[in-house]
Protein backbone atom coordinates (compact mmCIF):
# COMPACT_ATOMS: atom_id res chain seq x y z
CA UNK A 1 0.00 0.00 0.00
CA UNK A 2 1.34 3.42 -0.95
CA UNK A 3 2.80 5.73 1.70
CA UNK A 4 1.36 9.18 2.36
CA UNK A 5 -2.14 10.06 3.45
CA UNK A 6 -4.46 7.06 3.65
CA UNK A 7 -7.18 7.58 1.03
CA UNK A 8 -10.75 6.68 1.95
CA UNK A 9 -13.69 6.08 -0.36
CA UNK A 10 -17.19 6.26 1.12
CA UNK A 11 -20.13 4.30 -0.25
CA UNK A 12 -23.18 6.33 0.69
CA UNK A 13 -23.98 9.72 2.16
CA UNK A 14 -25.80 8.78 5.38
CA UNK A 15 -25.52 11.10 8.34
CA UNK A 16 -22.91 8.91 10.02
CA UNK A 17 -20.69 9.35 6.95
CA UNK A 18 -20.38 13.02 7.86
CA UNK A 19 -19.32 12.13 11.41
CA UNK A 20 -16.73 9.75 10.00
CA UNK A 21 -15.45 12.38 7.55
CA UNK A 22 -15.02 14.89 10.38
CA UNK A 23 -13.11 12.28 12.35
CA UNK A 24 -10.77 11.51 9.47
CA UNK A 25 -10.06 15.24 9.11
CA UNK A 26 -9.36 15.56 12.85
CA UNK A 27 -7.01 12.58 12.81
CA UNK A 28 -4.87 14.09 10.11
CA UNK A 29 -3.33 10.83 8.85
CA UNK A 30 -5.88 10.20 6.12
CA UNK A 31 -8.31 11.96 3.83
CA UNK A 32 -11.63 11.29 2.15
CA UNK A 33 -10.71 11.00 -1.52
CA UNK A 34 -14.06 9.97 -3.02
CA UNK A 35 -17.72 9.47 -2.22
CA UNK A 36 -20.41 7.56 -4.12
CA UNK A 37 -24.18 7.70 -4.13
CA UNK A 38 -26.80 6.13 -6.36
CA UNK A 39 -27.69 9.76 -7.17
CA UNK A 40 -24.75 11.71 -8.65
CA UNK A 41 -26.03 15.18 -7.69
CA UNK A 42 -26.36 14.01 -4.09
CA UNK A 43 -22.79 12.71 -4.13
CA UNK A 44 -21.57 15.98 -5.63
CA UNK A 45 -23.34 18.07 -3.00
CA UNK A 46 -21.93 15.90 -0.21
CA UNK A 47 -18.44 16.04 -1.72
CA UNK A 48 -18.51 19.83 -1.95
CA UNK A 49 -19.76 20.18 1.63
CA UNK A 50 -16.94 17.98 2.94
CA UNK A 51 -14.11 19.07 0.67
CA UNK A 52 -13.93 15.71 -1.12
CA UNK A 53 -12.34 15.88 -4.59
CA UNK A 54 -14.22 13.08 -6.37
CA UNK A 55 -17.90 12.10 -6.54
CA UNK A 56 -19.44 9.11 -8.28
CA UNK A 57 -23.01 8.30 -9.30
CA UNK A 58 -22.79 4.62 -8.37
CA UNK A 59 -20.94 2.52 -5.84
CA UNK A 60 -19.45 0.31 -8.54
CA UNK A 61 -17.97 3.32 -10.33
CA UNK A 62 -16.03 4.28 -7.22
CA UNK A 63 -14.76 0.72 -6.77
CA UNK A 64 -13.64 0.61 -10.41
CA UNK A 65 -11.84 3.97 -10.29
CA UNK A 66 -8.84 2.67 -8.28
CA UNK A 67 -8.64 6.04 -6.54
CA UNK A 68 -8.65 4.99 -2.86
CA UNK A 69 -6.91 2.69 -0.40
CA UNK A 70 -9.94 1.48 1.56
CA UNK A 71 -13.72 1.69 1.74
CA UNK A 72 -15.87 3.03 4.55
CA UNK A 73 -19.37 1.59 4.25
CA UNK A 74 -22.25 3.37 6.04
CA UNK A 75 -25.05 1.97 3.86
CA UNK A 76 -28.32 0.53 5.27
CA UNK A 77 -27.78 -2.76 7.09
CA UNK A 78 -29.42 -4.81 4.34
CA UNK A 79 -26.70 -3.70 1.88
CA UNK A 80 -23.69 -4.38 4.11
CA UNK A 81 -22.93 -7.92 2.94
CA UNK A 82 -23.27 -7.29 -0.80
CA UNK A 83 -21.16 -4.16 -0.91
CA UNK A 84 -18.55 -5.33 1.58
CA UNK A 85 -18.03 -8.44 -0.54
CA UNK A 86 -17.99 -6.33 -3.73
CA UNK A 87 -15.37 -4.01 -2.25
CA UNK A 88 -13.22 -6.92 -1.08
CA UNK A 89 -13.40 -8.55 -4.49
CA UNK A 90 -12.38 -5.22 -6.05
CA UNK A 91 -9.28 -5.26 -3.85
CA UNK A 92 -10.20 -2.92 -0.99
CA UNK A 93 -10.14 -3.43 2.78
CA UNK A 94 -13.46 -2.40 4.33
CA UNK A 95 -14.55 -0.60 7.46
CA UNK A 96 -18.25 -1.51 7.61
CA UNK A 97 -20.59 0.26 9.99
CA UNK A 98 -22.16 -1.83 12.71
CA UNK A 99 -23.82 -4.22 12.59
CA UNK A 100 -21.56 -6.02 10.15
CA UNK A 101 -24.68 -7.65 8.68
CA UNK A 102 -28.30 -8.16 9.74
CA UNK A 103 -27.91 -11.97 9.86
CA UNK A 104 -25.22 -14.52 10.57
CA UNK A 105 -25.73 -16.08 7.15
CA UNK A 106 -24.77 -12.81 5.46
CA UNK A 107 -21.88 -12.28 7.87
CA UNK A 108 -20.46 -15.66 6.90
CA UNK A 109 -20.41 -14.51 3.27
CA UNK A 110 -18.29 -11.54 4.35
CA UNK A 111 -16.01 -13.81 6.38
CA UNK A 112 -15.51 -16.12 3.39
CA UNK A 113 -14.70 -13.17 1.11
CA UNK A 114 -12.22 -11.75 3.61
CA UNK A 115 -10.47 -15.11 3.88
CA UNK A 116 -10.47 -15.50 0.10
CA UNK A 117 -8.98 -12.06 -0.56
CA UNK A 118 -6.79 -11.76 2.53
CA UNK A 119 -8.02 -8.21 3.09
CA UNK A 120 -8.86 -6.56 6.39
CA UNK A 121 -12.51 -6.06 7.37
CA UNK A 122 -13.55 -4.28 10.56
CA UNK A 123 -16.92 -3.59 12.12
CA UNK A 124 -17.50 0.08 12.89
CA UNK A 125 -17.99 0.15 16.65
CA UNK A 126 -16.27 3.50 17.03
CA UNK A 127 -16.79 3.76 20.82
CA UNK A 128 -14.32 0.96 21.58
CA UNK A 129 -11.41 3.03 20.24
CA UNK A 130 -11.79 5.70 22.92
CA UNK A 131 -9.26 5.49 25.80
CA UNK A 132 -12.17 5.09 28.22
CA UNK A 133 -12.96 1.66 26.83
CA UNK A 134 -9.48 0.24 27.42
CA UNK A 135 -9.39 1.77 30.91
CA UNK A 136 -12.76 0.23 31.79
CA UNK A 137 -11.61 -3.25 30.76
CA UNK A 138 -8.32 -2.75 32.63
CA UNK A 139 -10.16 -1.81 35.82
CA UNK A 140 -12.50 -4.81 35.65
CA UNK A 141 -9.63 -7.22 34.95
CA UNK A 142 -7.67 -5.65 37.79
CA UNK A 143 -10.38 -6.38 40.33
CA UNK A 144 -11.86 -2.89 40.73
CA UNK A 145 -15.35 -4.35 41.29
CA UNK A 146 -14.33 -7.67 42.77
CA UNK A 147 -15.89 -10.78 41.25
CA UNK A 148 -18.01 -9.61 38.34
CA UNK A 149 -21.71 -10.37 38.79
CA UNK A 150 -23.54 -8.40 36.12
CA UNK A 151 -23.40 -5.68 33.48
CA UNK A 152 -26.26 -3.31 32.64
CA UNK A 153 -25.99 -1.33 29.40
CA UNK A 154 -28.53 0.85 27.62
CA UNK A 155 -28.76 2.83 24.41
CA UNK A 156 -32.13 4.30 23.51
CA UNK A 157 -33.45 7.26 21.52
CA UNK A 158 -36.63 8.44 19.86
CA UNK A 159 -36.61 8.06 16.08
CA UNK A 160 -38.65 10.77 14.38
CA UNK A 161 -38.18 9.61 10.77
CA UNK A 162 -40.40 6.62 10.02
CA UNK A 163 -38.61 6.09 6.70
CA UNK A 164 -35.16 5.81 8.27
CA UNK A 165 -33.22 2.54 8.26
CA UNK A 166 -33.85 1.74 11.97
CA UNK A 167 -37.62 1.75 11.33
CA UNK A 168 -37.48 -0.55 8.30
CA UNK A 169 -37.58 -4.33 8.46
CA UNK A 170 -36.60 -4.50 4.78
CA UNK A 171 -33.44 -2.46 5.43
CA UNK A 172 -32.45 -4.54 8.45
CA UNK A 173 -33.56 -2.08 11.11
CA UNK A 174 -34.86 -2.40 14.65
CA UNK A 175 -33.65 -1.20 18.02
CA UNK A 176 -31.45 -4.20 18.71
CA UNK A 177 -29.43 -3.99 15.50
CA UNK A 178 -29.33 -0.21 15.48
CA UNK A 179 -28.26 0.55 19.05
CA UNK A 180 -28.70 -2.57 21.17
CA UNK A 181 -25.70 -4.13 19.47
CA UNK A 182 -23.55 -1.56 21.32
CA UNK A 183 -24.83 -2.78 24.68
CA UNK A 184 -24.27 -6.41 23.68
CA UNK A 185 -20.75 -5.62 22.49
CA UNK A 186 -19.80 -3.80 25.68
CA UNK A 187 -21.14 -6.61 27.85
CA UNK A 188 -19.14 -9.23 25.95
CA UNK A 189 -15.99 -7.12 26.16
CA UNK A 190 -16.35 -6.47 29.88
CA UNK A 191 -17.10 -10.08 30.77
CA UNK A 192 -14.37 -11.32 28.45
CA UNK A 193 -16.40 -14.31 27.29
CA UNK A 194 -19.28 -15.24 25.03
CA UNK A 195 -22.80 -15.58 26.44
CA UNK A 196 -24.41 -19.00 26.57
CA UNK A 197 -28.11 -18.13 26.81
CA UNK A 198 -30.42 -15.26 25.95
CA UNK A 199 -33.91 -14.22 27.04
CA UNK A 200 -35.71 -11.06 25.90
CA UNK A 201 -38.95 -9.17 25.45
CA UNK A 202 -39.66 -6.66 22.68
CA UNK A 203 -42.46 -4.51 21.34
CA UNK A 204 -43.11 -2.98 17.95
CA UNK A 205 -45.06 -3.91 14.85
CA UNK A 206 -42.67 -3.69 11.88
CA UNK A 207 -39.42 -3.87 13.86
CA UNK A 208 -38.45 -4.13 17.50
CA UNK A 209 -38.91 -0.55 18.74
CA UNK A 210 -37.97 -1.41 22.31
CA UNK A 211 -36.12 -4.50 23.50
CA UNK A 212 -34.99 -5.59 26.95
CA UNK A 213 -32.87 -8.70 27.22
CA UNK A 214 -30.62 -10.72 29.48
CA UNK A 215 -27.53 -12.65 28.47
CA UNK A 216 -26.11 -15.38 30.72
CA UNK A 217 -22.37 -16.01 30.60
CA UNK A 218 -20.38 -19.05 31.69
CA UNK A 219 -19.57 -18.66 35.36
CA UNK A 220 -22.88 -16.99 36.11
CA UNK A 221 -22.37 -13.35 35.14
CA UNK A 222 -25.45 -11.70 33.63
CA UNK A 223 -25.81 -8.80 31.21
CA UNK A 224 -28.98 -6.72 31.01
CA UNK A 225 -29.28 -4.85 27.73
CA UNK A 226 -31.81 -2.18 26.78
CA UNK A 227 -32.36 -0.89 23.26
CA UNK A 228 -34.95 1.54 21.98
CA UNK A 229 -35.82 3.68 18.97
CA UNK A 230 -39.15 4.85 20.39
CA UNK A 231 -38.25 6.25 23.78
CA UNK A 232 -36.30 9.09 25.36
CA UNK A 233 -32.58 9.14 24.62
CA UNK A 234 -30.63 7.32 27.32
CA UNK A 235 -27.01 6.20 27.40
CA UNK A 236 -25.22 4.39 30.16
CA UNK A 237 -23.51 1.31 31.52
CA UNK A 238 -22.92 -0.12 34.98
CA UNK A 239 -20.48 -2.93 35.68
CA UNK A 240 -21.26 -4.56 39.02
CA UNK A 241 -19.26 -6.89 41.20
CA UNK A 242 -19.25 -8.23 44.72
CA UNK A 243 -17.24 -5.26 46.03
CA UNK A 244 -18.11 -2.23 43.90
CA UNK A 245 -19.55 -1.02 40.63
CA UNK A 246 -18.19 1.06 37.76
CA UNK A 247 -20.62 3.56 36.25
CA UNK A 248 -20.15 4.99 32.78
CA UNK A 249 -22.61 7.75 32.04
CA UNK A 250 -21.57 8.14 28.39
CA UNK A 251 -20.09 4.88 27.10
CA UNK A 252 -20.92 5.36 23.40
CA UNK A 253 -19.67 8.96 23.03
CA UNK A 254 -17.19 9.27 25.89
CA UNK A 255 -15.89 12.77 25.11
CA UNK A 256 -13.41 14.76 23.07
CA UNK A 257 -11.67 16.34 26.05
CA UNK A 258 -11.76 13.47 28.52
CA UNK A 259 -13.48 10.25 29.47
CA UNK A 260 -15.12 9.81 32.85
CA UNK A 261 -16.35 6.93 34.96
CA UNK A 262 -17.19 6.44 38.61
CA UNK A 263 -16.26 3.66 41.02
CA UNK A 264 -19.07 3.32 43.52
CA UNK A 265 -19.18 1.48 46.84
CA UNK A 266 -22.14 1.62 49.18
CA UNK A 267 -21.54 4.03 52.05
CA UNK A 268 -18.43 5.60 50.51
CA UNK A 269 -17.95 8.64 48.26
CA UNK A 270 -17.82 7.94 44.52
CA UNK A 271 -14.30 7.72 43.12
CA UNK A 272 -13.98 9.65 39.86
CA UNK A 273 -11.68 8.11 37.26
CA UNK A 274 -10.69 10.21 34.24
CA UNK A 275 -9.09 9.17 30.97
CA UNK A 276 -7.76 11.07 27.97
CA UNK A 277 -10.38 12.13 25.46
CA UNK A 278 -10.55 11.74 21.71
CA UNK A 279 -12.76 11.63 18.66
CA UNK A 280 -13.88 8.01 18.33
CA UNK A 281 -14.16 8.17 14.53
CA UNK A 282 -10.69 9.67 14.20
CA UNK A 283 -9.20 6.96 16.41
CA UNK A 284 -11.12 4.26 14.54
CA UNK A 285 -9.91 5.50 11.13
CA UNK A 286 -6.31 5.81 12.27
CA UNK A 287 -6.25 2.30 13.71
CA UNK A 288 -7.83 0.82 10.58
CA UNK A 289 -5.25 2.52 8.36
CA UNK A 290 -2.42 1.32 10.60
CA UNK A 291 -3.67 -2.28 10.41
CA UNK A 292 -3.97 -2.09 6.62
CA UNK A 293 -0.40 -0.79 6.39
CA UNK A 294 0.92 -3.53 8.66
CA UNK A 295 1.91 -1.12 11.43
CA UNK A 296 -0.14 -2.93 14.09
CA UNK A 297 -2.27 -6.06 14.44
CA UNK A 298 -6.04 -5.85 14.42
CA UNK A 299 -7.50 -5.80 17.92
CA UNK A 300 -10.96 -6.85 16.75
CA UNK A 301 -11.43 -9.20 13.84
CA UNK A 302 -14.41 -10.72 12.13
CA UNK A 303 -14.66 -13.40 14.81
CA UNK A 304 -15.69 -10.66 17.24
CA UNK A 305 -18.25 -9.29 14.77
CA UNK A 306 -19.84 -12.69 14.22
CA UNK A 307 -19.91 -13.45 17.94
CA UNK A 308 -21.69 -10.17 18.62
CA UNK A 309 -24.22 -10.93 15.91
CA UNK A 310 -24.75 -14.42 17.35
CA UNK A 311 -25.70 -12.89 20.70
CA UNK A 312 -27.99 -10.38 19.00
CA UNK A 313 -29.69 -13.10 16.96
CA UNK A 314 -30.30 -15.13 20.11
CA UNK A 315 -31.88 -12.11 21.83
CA UNK A 316 -34.09 -11.39 18.81
CA UNK A 317 -35.21 -14.99 18.58
CA UNK A 318 -35.85 -15.16 22.33
CA UNK A 319 -38.13 -12.13 22.04
CA UNK A 320 -40.01 -13.66 19.09
CA UNK A 321 -40.44 -17.11 20.61
CA UNK A 322 -40.87 -16.23 24.26
CA UNK A 323 -38.26 -18.66 25.56
CA UNK A 324 -34.58 -18.92 26.40
CA UNK A 325 -32.35 -19.38 23.35
CA UNK A 326 -28.86 -20.87 23.30
CA UNK A 327 -26.28 -18.54 21.74
CA UNK A 328 -24.38 -20.00 18.80
CA UNK A 329 -20.87 -20.73 20.08
CA UNK A 330 -19.38 -21.27 16.63
CA UNK A 331 -20.96 -18.54 14.48
CA UNK A 332 -18.22 -18.60 11.86
CA UNK A 333 -18.84 -22.23 10.90
CA UNK A 334 -20.37 -22.61 7.45
CA UNK A 335 -23.87 -24.08 7.41
CA UNK A 336 -25.48 -25.75 4.44
CA UNK A 337 -27.62 -23.22 2.61
CA UNK A 338 -26.02 -20.21 4.34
Amino acid sequence: MASGAFRWGILGTAGIASAFARGVALGGSGRIEAVASRDLPRAEVWAEAHGVPRAFGSYQELLAARAVDAIYLPLPNSLHADWTVAALEAGYPVLCEKPLCPTLGEARRVLAAARRTGLHVAEGFMYRHHPLHARLIELVRGGAVGRLTHVAARFTFRLDDGAATPASAVLGGGALLDVGCYAVHLARAVVGAEPSWAVALARGELVDEVLAGVLEFPGGALAMVEAGIATAERHGAEICGEEASLIVESPWFPGLERGRLLRRRFGAPDEEILTPGGDCYALEAEEFAAVCRGARPARWGLADALANLAACEALARAAREGRAIAVDQDPGRERSGS
